[in-house]
């Protein structure tokens, strides 16, 4: 990717699926517009209706929105979310990737695979945020990003649901269990160098 945040964290992942759109709201609408990373978003939706969860997010935070699509490219500042139905994965080039390959757990996107290509892509400089679902979506990916070099944030029991923050805790995957309030300023944080 070219250019790169100053704290050496080029690219955050979040993930989440029942709870989600509003912890997702919670946290972003914190970040401001000049956040410098870009941020993949893959929220477990219904993949047969159309999600209008880009342009909600977009009315509700300050950095801009838009659902992925194939062959994006990562910008700071820009939230990137999975369409229904496609799992979102990152080129090592920092260009965007959508496929309809298999159910992964039983859902498509599928946070494991966007976490494990940014922890292929970008290594140490990959932030995983895992969110309020049901389920152990994000586990896996978690693992891949902390393997890597990465950081890995869960929501602690704050989460609506707590599937997915806790299987990646169990996992052994996370660095920093924190509520909802606490992690804007720890992404904040690391991005430009810091420690949350």
């Amino acid at each position: 990717m070219d250019g790169g945040a100053s704290g050496g964290f080029e690219v955050v992942g979040m993930a989440a699926s029942a709870g989600g759109l509003t912890a997702l709201s919670t946290v972003l609408k914190e970040l401001q517009a000049d956040f410098p990373a870009p941020v993949l978003v893959v929220q477990h939706l219904d993949p047969r209706h159309r999600s209008v969860m880009a342009e909600i997010l977009d009315r509700r935070i300050p950095l801009q929105v838009k659902e992925a699509q194939a062959g994006d490219r990562l910008r700071p500042g820009l939230v990137f979310v999975a369409p229904p139905n496609h799992h979102l994965l990152v080129n090592p080039g920092g260009t965007l990737e959508l496929t309809e390959t298999e159910l992964v757990h039983f859902v498509r996107p599928s946070a494991d695979l966007l976490f494990e290509s940014i922890a292929a892509g970008f290594h140490q400089r990959a932030i995983a945020v895992i969110l309020s679902g049901t389920g152990s979506d994000g586990a896996m990916g978690a693992k891949a990003v902390k393997q890597m070099g990465g950081t890995v944030i869960a929501q602690d029991q704050t989460a609506e649901f707590a599937g997915m923050p806790q299987a990646a805790i169990d996992a052994g995957a996370v660095d920093f269990v924190l509520s909802l309030a606490e992690i804007p300023g720890a992404l904040v944080s690391l991005v430009s160098g810091g420690q949350p």
